[in-house]
């Protein structure tokens, strides 16, 4: 599939290049995007959530009073769930939320994200640049010269390029991450995607594989 390449001016540079139908021209498998999207997310939990059952919560080693005689319920301590500032009973504990997801899949994944935002012309092929000055408002012009400066955007780079890190990582609405390494939530997560003519090869590379 051929698509115009554009300057960082947001003009057309006059030529185009070939997107390979195996990544950006593939029937999206919504499906298979959950099933990745809902593992990526569970992988980021922390899972060190914990609560105190009531052998765990300092105090309450003493009957609060008698058992018989006071013609009240009977009370054992102070720390028992049915008081506040008792230990808590099937509270959650620290726990593993890792999922495991097949490589095949993780690549349809991302090459039906892909596919669906070139139908959707969500996605732009921009000349390889670098923001030599290394400073935000010069890539907030960048992103005002397409339109998207209100638009949560990701831009694709085929290498590590600190200025471009630096000069975007300011910017709320941007994120900049390098091409082959991108993550289906990443690219989900965006409204615009913008790839760096010289990473559409990586990123192809990556998931014909």
């Amino acid at each position: 599939m051929q698509v115009e390449v554009y300057t960082k001016d947001g003009q057309k540079t006059g030529k185009t290049i070939e997107l390979p139908d195996a990544v950006f021209g593939i029937e999206p498998n919504e499906h298979v995007v959950y099933l990745v999207i809902k593992a990526q997310r569970a992988n980021s939990r922390q899972g060190t959530h914990k609560t105190k059952t009531r052998k765990e919560v300092r105090g309450g080693g003493k009957k609060p009073w008698k058992q018989k005689g006071r013609g009240v319920a009977r009370a054992g301590s102070i720390r028992s769930p049915l008081w506040v500032g008792g230990g808590r009973v099937f509270g959650p504990k620290p726990r593993d939320y890792t999922q495991d997801v097949n490589k095949k899949v993780n690549r349809l994944a991302r090459k039906s994200v892909l596919s669906s935002k070139l139908k959707e012309q969500k996605l732009v092929v921009v000349e390889d640049f670098t923001i030599a000055s290394g400073k935000t408002r010069d890539m907030a012009v960048v992103l005002k010269n397409f339109g998207a400066d209100q638009t949560k955007s990701l831009l694709l780079l085929p290498k590590q390029d600190n200025m471009l890190y630096r000069a975007g990582k300011n910017l709320p609405k941007l994120n900049v991450q390098i091409g082959e390494n991108v993550s289906t939530y990443e690219l989900l997560d965006c409204q615009k995607i913008f790839i760096q003519e010289g990473a559409v090869a990586k990123i192809a590379g990556v998931l014909e594989a």
